[in-house]
């Protein structure tokens, strides 16, 4: 099994499990089976042209990019089943951690997976695991947290028994830095759309030195995925740019509106 940390932003990582050496003989549980036949349909009804079905996976994609990417992130390492902890303990299946050194520093690194196998964690999913939406949605959302909380669950196992074997990723390394790189020039582009225009004539607040940065644009997704050959990875990538991306421009503006209310409080004040 095979492990990847991927910084978001300077204090957000997504954690994503890919799976290299399952069993030919391994059973595939019901709920498995019942997953892949439902991916398949979503899939069939995803490249319709047109129609209601068009309708629901726009819709569907439009809610499932606002689900926490950590939990999509706990959902891909696989629940821990008695012989996969069996296998895990003898060394029959190892497991391997990749992390680009060049932003997370190694001792760091144990602290974010204990974050995502926490008991915290496993009680946030327990708690959502009895849903109260639609049928439809609702039933994706506890099958989700249910993942989530067995993927949390299986970390947990890991981090325990010391089972993963962490190393730094040169290849990470390489895909980061091309990533990065992609950003400052979008970063760039944007910049120079805004001169002239209304919103660059308002003054900006001082960033501080510990202020949250994010690290990756939308299009770093398919890059890093390409780069490790993990084309499903792509997906979840820019889920999380997006999703960190809209929390920081929320943290912006707030900080803006916090400053706007004192400047006009100062005001009233001197007068």
């Amino acid at each position: 099994m095979r492990l990847f940390l991927l910084p978001i932003s300077t204090r957000q990582s997504l954690i994503y499990c890919q799976r290299i050496n399952q069993q030919p003989s391994e059973k595939t549980t019901y709920i498995d089976k019942i997953t892949t036949k439902a991916s398949a349909t979503w899939l069939g009804w995803e490249k319709k042209e047109s129609g209601w079905q068009k309708k629901v996976t726009d819709y569907g994609n439009k809610l499932f990019q606002r689900l926490p990417y950590e939990e999509w992130g706990l959902k891909s390492i696989p629940p821990l089943s008695a012989r996969r902890r069996s296998d895990e303990i003898e060394g029959k299946d190892e497991v391997h951690l990749e992390f680009p050194e060049l932003l997370i520093e190694p001792e760091r690194v144990q602290d974010a997976l204990k974050m995502y196998g926490s008991n915290k964690k496993q009680a946030f999913h327990s708690k959502w695991l009895i849903p109260n939406l639609p049928f439809f949605y609702l039933c994706f959302r506890a099958w989700s947290h249910w993942r989530a909380r067995g993927g949390s669950k299986h970390l947990e196992f890991l981090l325990d028994n010391k089972l993963i074997k962490i190393s730094p990723s040169a290849m990470l390394r390489t895909a980061y830095t091309e990533a990065m790189m992609d950003k400052k020039l979008w970063d760039l582009g944007v910049e120079l759309d805004n001169i002239g225009s209304k919103s660059s004539t308002k003054p900006k607040i001082a960033p501080q030195e510990t202020e949250e940065k994010l690290l990756l644009s939308q299009s770093s997704g398919k890059l890093i995925a390409d780069c490790l050959e993990v084309p499903e990875l792509a997906v979840e990538i820019q889920r999380a740019v997006w999703q960190v991306k809209r929390s920081l421009k929320a943290k912006e503006e707030l900080q803006e509106e916090k400053a706007d209310i004192e400047s006009a409080n100062k005001t009233h004040s001197n007068q």
